[in-house]
């Protein structure tokens, strides 16, 4: 019993540790707004976009093109936290419409597809579907989380 006891404390220590860091998608009050353009998030559930800060935080957007305004420009919008602060950030798949890790997401953009704000980007899980999308909907290109630039985003508005 004296070696069961620690050996469960560890391995029970360890699973903990390895689901650690990703806190899940927060579902938006409907007192939530976007903090870029002001409109009740919890109008728009098909386009809804999160970041969820290490401390418990969040900010909800109605859709990826004000996530990444508020990204890219990030002490403008939030200069009590820093993008290292950032434990997880969702975007909503645009076909399954669940929510998937934003920084994994492949996004259309330039398609004839508008969300809340007018012209989105669009993403998904799969690149494939991205670019079947991007051909139906004329679409311009298909970006990387890393790759949507403000100069992307001025293409938009």
């Amino acid at each position: 019993m004296k070696i069961i006891a620690p050996l469960f404390c560890l391995i029970f220590g360890m699973a903990a540790l390895a689901f650690a860091g990703e806190k899940g998608p927060i579902v938006p009050s409907p007192k939530d707004k976007c903090p870029v353009c002001g409109m009740f998030v919890k109008k728009y559930p098909d386009w809804t976009s999160q970041i969820i800060f290490k401390d418990g935080s969040y900010a909800v957007f109605d859709g990826a093109k004000d996530m990444f305004k508020y990204f890219l420009r990030f002490q403008e919008f939030n200069p009590t936290h820093a993008p290292a602060d950032i434990d997880s950030l969702y975007v909503m798949e645009y076909y399954s419409m669940h929510p998937i890790d934003g920084r994994e997401a492949y996004y259309v953009v330039g398609s004839d597809v508008y969300g809340p704000m007018g012209r989105e980007l669009i993403p998904f899980a799969m690149d494939e579907e991205a670019r079947e999308f991007m051909k139906d909907h004329k679409g311009r290109a298909v970006l990387k989380f890393d790759e949507v630039t403000a100069d992307t985003l001025k293409g938009l508005d």
